[in-house]
């Protein structure tokens, strides 16, 4: 069953797919969020598409160490973000893998290579000298193999898209995620419908996260929303990244 949460409301902005590839994109989102002294949950890939991995970018380490001396998190996003497996027969593999993402990267992994990504990932932040508590799977998906993995890994928490997931327990909190699909213009005017249905259901919600990706800062009037919805929430509620808030309930 869900924990309860009797501390009042927060809300926090998680850049997903952080990486020194897209970093760049994110430059005017966070320059503005800066100004509103709003903390990051930041989504870092270590090996983004197999870019070649985040260490090999001293600009780009640089700049996450400085969000994270003012106050950001960094959460470790997969290993490769992508999924380049084999596909089985079952018509549900097949939907979720190539129709709903094909980016899935946790959701078929066994045990043994899910826990290998998970410390390598992990290994690699700790030479950095970034301090990693949560996990989010690419797409929010986690197979069975990934769960067993995370159950036997250092880090605390883990996310879904409806819920934080305290380990190695896997107990659940509550914590919506409000989410853009930007990749064209129907999608985008049906995510403008949607999170403002998506926010009306979430009132009552302990905690509500922001979900941002680089294809979001594409459009200018994709970034205007969600600079927008940050102050509307703001107004009542307390931002605070993934770990602060998990602290906070503990």
């Amino acid at each position: 069953m869900p924990e309860t949460n009797p501390t009042p409301p927060a809300f926090c902005v998680a850049l997903h797919d952080v990486a020194p590839s897209t970093w760049d994109a994110y430059a005017g989102f966070v320059a503005a969020i800066g100004r509103l002294n709003i903390p990051l949950t930041l989504l870092v890939t270590p090996d983004y598409h197999r870019q070649g991995t985040v260490e090999r970018h001293p600009a780009f380490v640089r700049a996450i160490g400085q969000r994270l001396e003012s106050g950001d998190e960094v959460v470790l996003h997969g290993y490769y973000h992508d999924d380049p497996g084999p596909l089985g027969f079952a018509p549900q593999e097949w939907f979720m893998r190539r129709i709903y993402t094909y980016e899935g990267e946790f959701y078929r992994l066994a045990e043994a290579e899910a826990l290998r990504r998970l410390q390598q990932g992990l290994d690699m932040f700790a030479r950095l000298g970034w301090r990693t508590q949560g996990f989010t799977p690419p797409a929010w998906l986690l197979g069975a193999g990934a769960r067993r993995a995370l159950q036997q890994s250092s880090l605390s928490y883990a996310s879904t898209i409806h819920t934080l997931i305290r380990l190695p327990t896997f107990a659940e909190l509550p914590a919506p995620s409000l989410v853009w699909s930007s990749r064209s213009a129907w999608r985008r005017g049906l995510s403008r419908i949607w999170g403002k249905r998506m926010l009306a259901r979430s009132r009552t919600a302990p905690f509500l996260r922001l979900g941002l990706h680089p294809v979001d800062m594409q459009y200018p009037a994709v970034q205007a929303y969600w600079l927008e919805t940050v102050h509307e929430l703001a107004a009542t509620r307390q931002p605070m990244t993934k770990a602060a808030w998990l602290e906070q309930q503990a």
